[in-house]
């Protein structure tokens, strides 16, 4: 599986345009996804120039490399075809519909090949609530 994984936000906390804390298990969630088999992890972020070498280079040191950076191939660069679009099977991002979940659970999702739904969850919630548990949010 193609995995495209933003930086700020993702795997560190946003503090952006430093590099914030690293949060928690998303490193090593990540290397433990490369040795299950997903080799094509792809950093997907908007830091460009000094600024994405520094978020490479945060990473590396801690171990995690990348199949490619803002590009679909390691080959890419800025000078070449590079895609607007990725093609990823999965983006890891904290803007994604829900928030981001827990790293634990990302695991989960990517091992298992199953979406995230909070909003099932929630639905799931107020059904089992009645009708005045849904009116009065109870």
């Amino acid at each position: 599986m193609t995995i495209a994984v933003d930086f700020d936000g993702t795997i560190v906390s946003h503090e952006y345009p430093k590099i914030g804390r690293e949060i928690p298990f998303a490193i090593s969630t990540l290397k433990h996804l490369q040795t299950e088999g997903h080799h094509q992890l792809i950093l997907w972020t908007v830091r460009e120039g000094k600024l994405l070498d520094e978020a490479v280079e945060f990473c590396r040191k801690r171990g995690l490399e990348f199949y490619a950076v803002n590009s679909n191939y390691p080959e890419e660069t800025p000078d070449t075809c590079r895609a607007r679009k990725l093609h990823a099977d999965l983006f890891i991002d904290d803007h994604n519909l829900g928030g981001l979940p827990d790293w634990g659970v990302i695991y989960q999702m990517v091992m298992n090949q199953r979406p995230y739904q909070p909003w099932k969850e929630a639905a799931d919630k107020a059904q089992s609530k009645g009708f005045f548990g849904k009116i009065f949010n109870r």
